[in-house]
């Protein structure tokens, strides 16, 4: 069972790496629309999925908690606040910038470990830090402006693992608590959408009509397929996996949307990768001797 691990956990990273593909045709419809639709057919899906399988009565237990629920309407913040993010910087021409969040994120996420959690930086950590942050840094100054887009979708991200690491749940049953919680607010937002006639859906092609209710089955697949590898891979496979997701969008941006990765940028990036590498190579090197 373990050999089916990567695939899943590689499945999962290449549908993220792909969203932009499915983003995209929607560029006509609000960010905050979008994110709505999104919430309310995912948590559809997710409840329909936690009957079948079980799994609802987890929930349950976890709202009657008013600490552990408190904290997962915090990660619901942040993981809401994310999709937004994520889905204007691909309908604005952004991808690329998006993508570099999620290049920073590992980064990030040592830092708000030393930061936040008390966690010892080791040497090595502490120079990939350094060049990530120097990376941001080049860039700010040689194009003029800092990569807010990239360093909001890594920090939201970021704060969003760190929440649900203060109160864990299954992926499922945690994807379908924070969709609950958000729930109300989205479908109030998109029947009043309807109610004033700014809303887009029942006035789209079919295509991307069908599009808006697929939301949720493109939200829950990955996770599901994540939540699988996770339960056969080790953290330092996973982390090792995670670059596919990243590097997808990178490319997509560059090849297939033509935004612009000049001198500048790439310099920045290269001092990112640098960054990454010094981060993941321990990892690296102790499943190679394992192996």
């Amino acid at each position: 069972m373990r050999a089916t691990g990567p695939l899943y956990a590689a499945g999962a990273y290449v549908c993220w790496g792909l969203f932009p593909l499915y983003w995209k045709p929607l560029h006509d419809i609000p960010a905050l629309e979008i994110l709505c639709h999104r919430v309310v057919w995912s948590a559809l899906l997710v409840f329909a999925l936690l009957m079948m399988h079980g799994g609802l009565a987890q929930v349950i237990a976890v709202a009657r908690e008013p600490r552990r629920l408190g904290i997962f309407a915090l990660s619901a913040l942040t993981l809401s606040l994310n999709w937004v993010s994520y889905i204007w910087a691909v309908n604005h021409g952004m991808v690329v910038e998006a993508s570099l969040g999620y290049f920073i994120n590992p980064l990030f996420n040592v830092l708000l470990g030393r930061l936040v959690l008390g966690e010892r930086l080791g040497r090595l950590q502490g120079v990939a830090v350094g060049l990530a942050l120097l990376g941001v840094v080049w860039m700010a100054v040689s194009l003029g402006v800092m990569p807010w887009m990239s360093l909001f979708i890594a920090a939201t991200f970021g704060l969003y693992g760190l929440l649900r690491k203060q109160a864990p749940l299954p992926s499922l049953q945690g994807l379908a608590l924070e969709t609950f919680l958000m729930l109300p607010l989205a479908a109030s937002y998109l029947v009043w959408c309807a109610a004033t006639g700014i809303g887009h859906f029942g006035h789209l092609p079919p295509l991307q009509t069908g599009m808006l209710v697929g939301a949720g089955v493109v939200t829950a697949v990955p996770l599901l397929l994540f939540a699988a590898g996770a339960r056969r891979l080790t953290l330092t496979t996973l982390g090792l996996i995670q670059y596919i997701s990243p590097t997808l969008q990178l490319l997509l941006g560059v090849l297939l949307y033509h935004e612009a990765f000049g001198s500048e940028r790439l310099t920045g990036f290269a001092f990112i990768w640098a960054g990454l590498l010094l981060y993941s190579a321990p990892n690296l090197l102790r499943q190679m001797r394992r192996h």
